[in-house]
């Protein structure tokens, strides 16, 4: 198995920092917006967004985390799957809603994440931000509006992302081969 570093400090900060920039170009004052995280990392790169947006603008926008296990198409074909938590404490009834993942591959998990959501009301708008987009693995339609980093990769290859907040030394993000 092979590692190879993707993006790391300070780079990963300058990333996170631009996107911020294009989020508040879109959505100016927040005033309609909220952030929904996706378990299980997802939530990480989410609240970082939060917080850096909140230092700019000023503005804390709400932030939800969202599980989308039981709304996966591979749910019953899968070996068991432990369900994350989901704390959505508002309604996105006409909310524009920023969804939010660490590594976007084949576009199945944004797809769940779309029917989970209804739960919680119907979004003026759906928007996606993701750190990683591996490129020539999507299974579905799916493109995000806000891209951190594109990595092309194989089948055999894997993103990682490490945040410091799972315990990890440093934020970084690995593409391993086996």
């Amino acid at each position: 198995m092979q590692r190879k570093l993707i993006l790391s400090s300070p780079l990963l900060e300058i990333t996170i920092s631009r996107l911020c920039q294009e989020l508040i170009e879109n959505h100016q004052d927040f005033t309609d917006s909220v952030i929904i995280g996706l378990q299980p990392r997802g939530i990480f790169f989410a609240k970082r967004i939060q917080e850096e947006l909140l230092s700019i603008t000023g503005k804390n926008i709400p932030l939800g985390q969202l599980d989308a296990t039981f709304y996966r198409d591979d749910f019953r074909r899968r070996e068991p799957l432990k369900p994350n938590a989901t704390k959505v404490p508002f309604l996105i009834e006409n909310k524009k809603v920023i969804l939010v993942d660490d590594v976007l591959a084949t576009g199945r998990m944004v797809r769940a994440a779309l029917d989970a959501m209804t739960a919680f009301g119907r979004p003026d708008k759906v928007e996606l931000c993701v750190l990683i987009d591996r490129i020539y693995n999507r299974d579905l339609p799916v493109k995000p509006d806000y891209v951190g980093k594109k990595v092309n990769t194989i089948d055999t290859e894997k993103v990682l992302v490490e945040w410091k907040e799972q315990g990890h030394e440093a934020d970084r993000i690995w593409l391993i081969t086996k």
